[in-house]
């Protein structure tokens, strides 16, 4: 089959891959090998016309909206940090997923009086992948902050002395509690999204627009079911 009738999809592994699964067979795709066990960065499904292509999650928006691939799912957190450091892609987001849901939070040692620093306007180094959203949340409160920027064991920041603070995803919470750190201020909730190639959506309009419809109506069934038994 020509590439030029082949659909696809971007995929990180892990949690966003395996919450997407639900929602791609709502297109009738199903991919047919494990990521886990496979050596092929590139999967098939059943069909014919779509296939998946494992990348890391801040890889994504780059892979689509250079034409490596049609669409992927992405955290918002990625789509945010990217589009700020490539001077704002041109990426269709039809669809907030609601999948692989947490949020960015600022977190400290539960020994240290955050509140008391920042009344007071001290400087804080603050340790963060997401240098854009955390320079643009401490801006908009007026807090003077030096970024660090990490990409691992954000929690050892200030632990070690590194940081002040650290700016990073929750979940549960367990990894701060367990690392006896607290957090103090909640920036935004994070979900996934789908994201679309547009000259893709021009090019093979045809073949996209049914997937869109099937992952757009299989979201909202989701959220529906969850809504009545809320």
């Amino acid at each position: 089959m020509s590439e030029l009738n082949v659909i696809t999809l971007a995929l990180p592994k892990g949690r966003i891959f395996e919450e997407t699964l639900p929602l791609i067979r709502a297109a009738s795709i199903e991919v047919l090998e494990d990521p886990n066990t496979s050596r092929k960065l590139i999967l098939p499904t059943s069909r014919p016309d779509v296939q998946v292509v494992l990348v890391r999650a801040t890889d994504v928006p780059t892979y689509v909206a250079q034409g490596g691939a049609d669409l992927g799912v992405v955290g918002l957190d990625t789509l945010i940090e990217h589009s700020a450091e490539s001077g704002g892609m041109d990426l269709y987001q039809p669809v907030d997923l609601k999948i692989a849901k947490c949020r960015l939070s600022v977190a400290v040692r539960a020994d240290f009086d955050y509140a008391g620093v920042v009344k007071q306007g001290s400087r804080l180094r603050v340790a963060t992948k997401y240098t854009h959203a955390a320079r643009e949340f401490f801006a908009a409160k007026g807090v003077h902050v030096d970024l660090i920027k990490l990409y691992g064991s954000m929690e050892l920041a200030p632990l070690t002395g590194l940081a002040d603070a650290i700016v990073d995803l929750v979940s549960t919470g367990n990894t701060l509690k367990a690392n006896q750190l607290v957090e103090v201020e909640h920036i935004m909730d994070i979900s996934s999204r789908l994201v679309v190639n547009p000259a893709s959506l021009k090019i093979k309009r045809v073949a996209l627009q049914p997937i869109l419809q099937a992952i757009r109506d299989a979201v909202a069934c989701i959220y529906i079911r969850y809504r009545n038994h809320a």
